[in-house]
């Protein structure tokens, strides 16, 4: 598959001297997120360096500055290992220079070592913080012993990487050299005239500059060696995309013939009318639906601006063309709320819909998979369960992805592959920033969802710190006596479910002293049955609060439901805030949403809390998000930086962004299969940074 020159960019880190299992288990943690990954050399090159330390400064030891890093020729004079079993006193060793005397301090010491490497009488360059105790200078556990010769090797500009228990900055630094070395310089993908115009560096040397920085400059997000591996990375990235989409486009579409019928009894048996950006989005969907091509169209509305009720019309639409339409949601939990909220209008205009996922049983499957693949089904809701083989669909016309961020691009493809000529209707509910739009979905039209349904009413934002509890549950209580409802969230405790089941289940304890069966629980790792009565019991039972980890953050409709506490509101993102104070206000009575926080806040934090009661507006919110936490949190996913990038920051890149949508879009016109002089290295790029799905594509294609 992979060309032979690309073999030592792929190559173990375990093939390198100094790296063993453990090691290489380390680096898989900090490189992959796993230990059973292998971590490859390509992966530590992408690994970009924080910041840097700074060891030119070489003064005297009468000039030593205190505190600061310093690098200083001495002559070692005498070793004082501690008293025999008294680990408290450290391993001294006394050296001077022409100035003054030192004293070096180390701790837990394995002497042996030290005399080893620092022989009395020797001159040995040591470089690490120094600090004065009693007028006298000290260096405790010296960064840097080495002799003359090492010396002339030694950086004194360090960069600092982000690490991993189990790896120091010296073993990182050393791999990453070592990586460097047996790197063979690649045939170059960006054209000459931009290089020259932006005054970037070949790829080699880019890398190598900035793990061997030449001042703090070199790592700064603007610098050339920077911007020329982040632009690579936007250019694979959309390069990518846009051969997914010349693909998708390439498998010729259906021009659909329906008359509308079906469409407008939905929209007679509906209790509201439409907005007018749902019905410009579902025009703008019915246009690509004529057309002879397959439709690739993203519908990127807020929190309960209607999003079900547009793919429903497209649904109507394609069901009438004599099709099947498809809805994929990302849990078990979300594919079931959007069965119930449309079923009694499929019924009521004759759409046979049903609902699918991995939790249903065997019987139930089979069932289902034989209606299907006979046409007696128009239209499934599902969770992942839909991507499987075993699904076969009569005719799959439309297939829509609801939270699309959740699913990667060969997952979109794989749901429309099980149709001849389907076409895709993706849907979020995160309002994205356009940089990420580009990022993730440079490859779709948008069709944007900005007003919310008539007759919500906007929702009344209030913060209220943790100690005044009791002062809540007391006016929850006057609240709950007029028959309200309320959503109590608990916070992540970390990345663990059990924790998070924890902290609800505790919180379930103490509010269920106050109001008895009147409270349920939900949280992850409860089972769908489970999961399904508890919810039943609040939206149609007498259960008014319903205690919840973020599994309530996507989907969860109860009308009924106007109070929305958030616990540690100080530990969520903006745009998780923001979706989940979407779970209230989608009736037409006046809701309220507290975020309860534990201070003191940070000025991060006070300043999304204050967000959070400025504004509803769910893209100011996802700007904002942006700017205050990187960019990974707007999408959902954990870790900052771009979900899927490593060098390439929204901010500061964003620019680049559009130059390589634009250059991409450009390559794939003038050579689809890359075949022409540019392509061979084109596809070094896409392997290079994790995006040979591209490649399949034109294997297959």
């Amino acid at each position: 598959m992979r060309p032979d020159r690309l073999n030592s960019y792929f190559a173990s880190l375990t093939t390198l001297k100094g790296v063993g299992p453990k090691i290489g288990q380390a680096f898989s943690r900090l490189l992959r997120g796993d230990v059973l990954q292998p971590s490859r050399r390509i992966d530590l090159l992408l690994h970009m360096p924080v910041a840097v330390i700074d060891r030119s400064l070489q003064p005297s030891l009468a000039e030593a500055p205190d505190g600061f890093i310093v690098t200083v020729r001495l002559t070692i004079d005498k070793h004082l290992p501690p008293p025999r079993n008294n680990k408290r006193v450290p391993y001294r060793v006394l050296a001077h220079d022409e100035t003054g005397e030192i004293t070096l301090t180390y701790f837990h010491a394995n002497g042996g070592y030290l005399e080893r490497q620092m022989p009395v009488g020797s001159v040995r360059f040591v470089s690490g913080r120094l600090e004065r105790f009693n007028g006298v200078p000290q260096i405790t556990h010296p960064d840097h012993v080495v002799d003359e010769d090492d010396f002339a090797s030694m950086p004194l500009i360090e960069p600092v990487y982000p690490l991993t228990a189990g790896l120091s900055g010296k073993v990182v630094h050393k791999t990453v050299q070592a990586c460097l070395e047996e790197m063979p310089p690649l045939p170059e993908w960006q054209e000459t005239a931009l290089l020259d115009r932006e005054h970037w560096p070949a790829f080699h040397e880019a890398l190598d500059r900035i793990h061997n920085p030449i001042g703090l400059s070199d790592l700064d997000l603007l610098s050339p060696a920077r911007r020329r591996i982040a632009y690579d990375e936007c250019l694979a990235s959309q390069l990518a995309l846009s051969l997914v989409r010349s693909n998708v486009k390439k498998a010729k579409g259906l021009a659909r013939q329906w008359d509308g019928k079906l469409k407008d009894a939905l929209i007679d048996a509906l209790p509201f009318t439409l907005t007018g950006s749902q019905q410009q989005a579902i025009a703008e969907i019915e246009a690509d639906l004529a057309l002879p091509e397959r439709m690739l169209r993203l519908v990127q509305g807020d929190v309960g601006s209607g999003k079900t009720m547009v793919a429903l019309m497209a649904a109507a639409d394609v069901i009438e063309s004599g099709a099947q339409a498809a809805m994929m949601a990302p849990t078990d939990l979300l594919a079931r709320q959007h069965y119930q909220s449309v079923r009694r209008l499929c019924e009521t205009v004759g759409i046979r819909v049903a609902v699918m996922t991995g939790k249903d049983s065997a019987a139930v499957k089979r069932q289902i998979l034989q209606a299907l693949e006979k046409g007696d089904i128009d239209f499934l809701i599902g969770t992942h369960a839909l991507f499987q083989q075993s699904v076969v669909f009569a005719d799959l016309g439309l297939a829509i992805v609801d939270e699309q961020h959740r699913f990667g691009v060969q997952q979109r493809l794989m749901l429309s592959d099980k149709g001849v000529a389907t076409d895709l209707l993706v849907m979020t509910a995160t309002p994205i920033p356009r940089t990420l739009v580009l990022t993730h979905y440079g490859d779709m039209d948008v069709s944007l969802l900005t007003e919310k349904p008539a007759g919500r009413k906007p929702i009344e934002t209030r913060t209220m710190s943790l100690d005044r509890l009791g002062e809540l549950v007391s006016r929850l209580a006057a609240q709950l006596e007029k028959g309200a409802k309320c959503y109590w969230v608990c916070p992540l405790v970390e990345e663990s479910e059990l924790l998070d089941a924890t902290a609800a289940e505790e919180r379930h304890e103490s509010l269920k002293a106050v109001f008895g069966h009147r409270v349920e629980l939900i949280h992850g790792r409860m089972s769908a049955e489970e999961k399904k009565s508890a919810m039943d019991h609040f939206k149609d039972g007498d259960a008014q609060i319903l205690v919840a980890t973020t599994v309530i953050e996507v989907g969860v409709d109860v009308p009924e439901a106007t109070i929305m506490v958030i616990e540690h509101a100080e530990r969520f993102g903006l745009a998780q805030l923001h979706q989940l104070r979407g779970r209230v206000g989608r009736g037409d009575k006046a809701s309220s949403c507290i975020l309860l926080f534990q201070g003191p806040l940070g000025s991060v934090a006070k300043e999304r809390l204050n967000m959070m009661r400025e504004t509803e507006d769910g893209f100011r919110i996802a700007e904002a998000d942006l700017r205050l936490r990187g960019e990974g949190d707007v999408l959902g996913t954990k870790q900052s930086g771009m979900p899927g990038f490593r060098v390439t920051d929204a901010e500061a890149h964003k620019d680049l962004m559009e130059m390589a949508r634009k250059e991409a879009r450009l390559i794939v016109e003038m050579d689809p299969g890359l075949q022409g002089k540019r392509g061979e290295p084109l596809r070094d790029l896409l392997y290079l940074f994790g995006r040979d799905e591209a490649i399949l594509l034109l294997k297959a294609g």
